[in-house]
């Protein structure tokens, strides 16, 4: 074949576009399919509360909802960058991914320290310590394979930085469908224990990333 024959044929037919645009097709099924699965987890282990119908129209139901649904947003943006080669992350990002824990540890403080001595010791352990950071845990877990699946056709070359953001995010998006279910609503528990277990899943993450992202 001809130097100008290759060259017009490899314009013709150009294969980065198409193979970008299934990465990213099979990123969104991944994440899709892993937030189907969490939910659905949460709702066949869990259940909503009795009185979600009322509870709703507290504000602070939308406060405890509004920092996982931020982390969650942010570890998505972290995630993608670091599904790509070479991309850099950027100071917003992280800033980004630090402050809603920065602002619900700022208004756990606040009310911490309007309250009585006495109270705080239930505003921080409620009456599901135990098992709250672990329920967000388990429920994480179908996130993180399907996130997992959808990163791994991203090319990461990060593996652990990259495992640790898709469990944050797996993690954030099962702390979003156990805020339907969780009976918990002083700000300093969730502040703390949603936090608690967000990280675990970013830790199981950071774990299994060097082995489950490997291409």
């Amino acid at each position: 074949m001809k130097t100008d024959d290759l060259v017009a044929l490899l314009a013709r037919e150009p294969s980065p576009a198409p193979a970008r645009r299934d990465a990213r097709r099979r990123f969104v099924l991944g994440l899709v399919a892993g937030t189907a699965a969490s939910t659905a987890l949460m709702f066949v282990l869990l259940g909503v509360r009795p009185d979600l119908s009322t509870v709703i129209h507290d504000p602070v139901f939308w406060v405890r909802l509004a920092l996982p649904s931020a982390v969650a947003v942010a570890a998505l943006l972290v995630s993608l960058r670091l599904s790509r080669p070479a991309a850099r992350i950027g100071t917003p990002r992280w800033v980004a991914l630090g402050l809603p824990f920065l602002l619900a540890w700022m208004l756990a403080a606040i009310v911490l320290g309007g309250a009585e001595a006495a109270q705080r010791g239930a505003l921080v352990l409620g009456h599901t310590w135990k098992v709250c950071s672990v329920l967000i845990t388990l429920l994480s877990l179908p996130s993180i394979v399907a996130v997992f699946w959808g990163i791994r056709g991203m090319a990461p070359v990060r593996l652990r930085l990259a495992g640790a953001a898709a469990g944050l995010l797996a993690g954030a998006i099962a702390a979003m469908g156990y805020c339907f279910h969780c009976p918990e609503m002083a700000p300093p528990f969730w502040a703390i224990w949603y936090v608690v277990g967000m990280l675990a899943a970013a830790g199981i993450g950071a774990l299994a990333g060097p082995r489950w992202l490997r291409w």
